[in-house]
């Protein structure tokens, strides 16, 4: 690899201008190329990356020399452009999350990739929130002892408008709980270290977009719900998710409970909604004896909070991507990883239809009706 890491973007919205903006303040990496198919978004990234080479199509992207892609491009795009990827220029690819969509594509790639072993790395952010990477040191530590209950919860702003409002249809996202929560059912098993056995879920459009209509109909997507994990190691975790509750002052609240202590983690959101108005994460650990509170803030480099909408985790997951690529490091958010992610989603989807607890087995990657 050459001394400079040429990236390459395939897509260029939101999150791929946040893409974007971190590698450029990463050092020893460059946006060689970019490939974004609407006008506007091309001319915003473009400006962000003047010297990149602007790619007409896919194909066009990876003639450009790169030495590791980035794929932000609508969930439902993801598998089908990652293969594409893999079969024709095998090059490092991150790939943002949701990996997949749905079932049968969730084990197309995995047969794939036990066939064929690429280096990819699934972009889930929230792992690498300062905050959530103190959480974690907190968990690990003596003070927490047997982890017991988990609880998270978002509450949040609906969805943004997006290109062709694609993210309005569950066809194109694969539900509300695999496009938006499949980070916090890898947070669960990150935090647990174990895997689900069982996922019961009620949920419901109560409030967002009920008076929208598109060329495809009506909007289908969940906007808030409440989801119980059961893990193999006897654990459980809750998911607390709404979306039209952009005043809350923490967008997401996190709380494992153990035999010794209980740890919070309390998080802001974004600054595009709060501005100058936000506070900083908070964590917060309770034991039992001696019963008392600890509190801290955890400070966000102000250059990498305005890089993105994560606080600074796009540049720290691009950190650890570089040293997989440059020294050979683990990949820390593995395939495994996402397709598991997305197959809770899923149950949790197909709980809401169903009105039953769903069984999940990891290790086939299936589902069943309990």
């Amino acid at each position: 690899m050459s001394e400079i890491t040429r990236y390459g973007i395939l897509g260029c919205g939101m999150m791929g201008q946040e893409h974007i903006r971190n590698l450029n303040l990463l050092g020893g990496a460059s946006v060689a190329a970019i490939c974004e198919p609407d006008q506007k978004m091309r001319n915003k990234a473009h400006l962000l990356a003047p010297g990149a080479l602007l790619a007409d199509d896919l194909p066009d992207l990876l003639n450009s020399k790169l030495d590791a892609l980035v794929i932000s491009t609508p969930n439902y795009l993801h598998c089908r452009q990652l293969l594409e990827v893999l079969a024709s220029c095998p090059i490092p690819v991150m790939v943002e999350k949701p990996l997949v969509t749905n079932m049968d594509d969730l084990h197309r790639l995995n047969d794939y990739c036990n066939l064929n072993n690429p280096l990819v790395w699934v972009g889930m952010e929230y792992r690498y929130m300062p905050a959530i990477q103190e959480f974690i040191g907190e968990l690990r530590a003596d003070t927490m002892g047997t982890i017991h209950m988990l609880s998270i919860r978002e509450h949040r702003f609906p969805f943004l408008h997006k290109i062709g409002h694609w993210n309005r249809f569950n066809q194109n996202t694969g539900g509300t709980f695999v496009e938006k929560c499949c980070h916090f059912f890898d947070l669960m098993r990150l935090f647990l270290r174990s895997e689900p056995i069982r996922v019961y879920a009620s949920a419901g459009q109560d409030h967002n977009h009920l008076q929208e209509e598109y060329a495809d109909g009506k909007p289908d997507i969940l906007d808030n719900g409440f989801v119980i994990v059961e893990f193999a190691e006897g654990q459980r975790a809750m998911l607390d998710l709404c979306m039209f509750a952009e005043g809350s002052q923490y967008e997401q609240e996190i709380c494992a409970v153990g035999s010794r202590a209980k740890i919070e983690c309390k998080l802001p959101g974004p600054k595009l909604l709060w501005g100058d108005l936000q506070v900083e994460p908070e964590l917060i650990v309770s034991p039992r004896n001696p019963i008392g509170v600890d509190k801290k803030n955890i400070a966000v480099d102000l250059t990498l909070e305005n890089a993105g909408s994560h606080h600074g985790a796009t540049y720290h997951e691009h950190a650890a991507f570089q040293k997989t690529l440059c020294e050979g490091a683990p990949i820390e958010v593995t395939v495994t990883d996402g397709l598991i992610a997305v197959l809770m989603g899923l149950a949790a989807q197909r709980s809401v239809q169903t009105g039953t607890s769903i069984g999940v087995d990891v290790s086939s990657l299936s589902l069943s009706e309990d």
